[in-house]
């Protein structure tokens, strides 16, 4: 099992503009998805946090009775926030709040020996990757620059220094870097 911050990123390192609009990445529809299903399938338990969760209920409407699009996911997710936020009917959602160390060996023991995903905020992931929790960060860099928002990974990381265990290019668009985190 691997604790992993999969996220899509700007060239200049920006996860969303200070709105939290992701317009920047939709403007190139469907480019660079390959893969995300076998992810998705690697997954047994997501942590996201709230302005993710809100974003989602926003824009695709999950939380509404008669959505037309179902929750996406059929792993348990919980959801960082501080607080209260809408439920979607039928989803396993699980609102916590605190040190993500004990609710990491919830989602752990929810996985069952697979991954868990996490998939954001850049400040999520920074507390996973303070706590130890985060074992690889993969980024699809996008060629597209926002100058400012809210950005990838707002921690210092120096050492022990990431370690790049691949990098691809994704339909000629895009480049995904994978790197382990070390110990």
């Amino acid at each position: 099992m691997k604790s992993i911050y999969y996220t899509a990123a700007t060239l200049d390192g920006f996860l969303a503009d200070d709105d939290h609009s992701l317009d920047w990445l939709f403007a190139f529809g469907e480019v660079g998805q390959g893969g995300i299903d076998d992810f998705l399938d690697s997954l047994g338990a997501i942590a996201m946090g709230a302005s993710t969760y809100e974003w989602l209920l926003r824009h695709e409407g999950y939380a509404l009775p008669d959505a037309a699009k179902p929750w996406p996911y059929t792993q348990p997710v919980w959801v960082f926030t501080h607080r209260t936020l809408p439920e979607v009917p039928g989803a396993d959602v699980r609102f916590v709040r605190g040190d993500v160390r004990p609710v990491h060996a919830a989602m752990a023991d929810a996985a069952d020996g697979q991954n868990v995903w996490i998939v954001g905020g850049g400040d999520l992931a920074g507390q996973f990757y303070d706590a130890g929790l985060l074992d690889e960060i993969v980024v699809t860099i996008a060629p597209a620059t926002l100058g400012r928002g809210k950005p990838l990974l707002p921690r210092r990381i120096e050492s022990p220094a990431l370690r790049l265990v691949s990098a691809d290019v994704l339909d000629g668009v895009f480049a995904q870097l994978t790197y382990a985190i070390g110990r």
